[in-house]
């Protein structure tokens, strides 16, 4: 038996990607990767100093399923960690704004396909998130971690 698309791991990461993508990626102009270490992205003729990695974490699928993304906020050659506040600032501003005048973050969740137009199936809601100190890694990137608590409808 196939599982509903609100419950499928595929679509809610797809979701997310879109997301990023859509807005730190191609509206900022930051730098993204998904699932990977804290390293410099690999840009083809291009170097960067700043750039955020979306990692997916543990997802618990129920009729209200939860599931965690650690958002990895990078900088380089910043020596006060303020380039990094700037970056954690906005990437914030995308987790914690919305459209329709509140304070909460909703993602569209999308069943997503290979060959045609992704359809909307629901929502994502940012419920949570939990921010560490500024980090810095033997290579001198200065990194923060914003662990995001994530919810969403699913039919099981």
């Amino acid at each position: 038996m196939a599982l509903d698309p609100t419950a499928r791991e595929a679509n809610f990461r797809d979701s997310i990607k879109k997301y990023f993508v859509d807005n730190l990626k191609t509206t900022e102009g930051i730098a993204l990767m998904f699932d990977a270490a804290i390293s410099t992205p690999d840009l083809y003729r291009h170097s960067t100093t700043k750039w955020v990695i979306i990692n997916f974490m543990d997802m618990h699928r129920d009729d209200m399923s939860n599931a965690y993304i650690d958002v990895i906020c990078c900088t380089r050659k910043d020596n006060e960690g303020f380039k990094l506040a700037q970056l954690t600032d906005t990437v914030m501003g995308y987790l914690t704004g919305s459209t329709n005048g509140d304070s909460t973050c909703r993602i569209t969740f999308y069943r997503s396909y290979a060959n045609q137009a992704w359809t909307s199936i629901g929502g994502i809601v940012v419920q949570d998130i939990q921010e560490t100190s500024q980090m810095e890694a033997e290579d001198g990137t200065k990194y923060k971690i914003l662990n995001c608590l994530l919810r969403f409808a699913s039919k099981i």
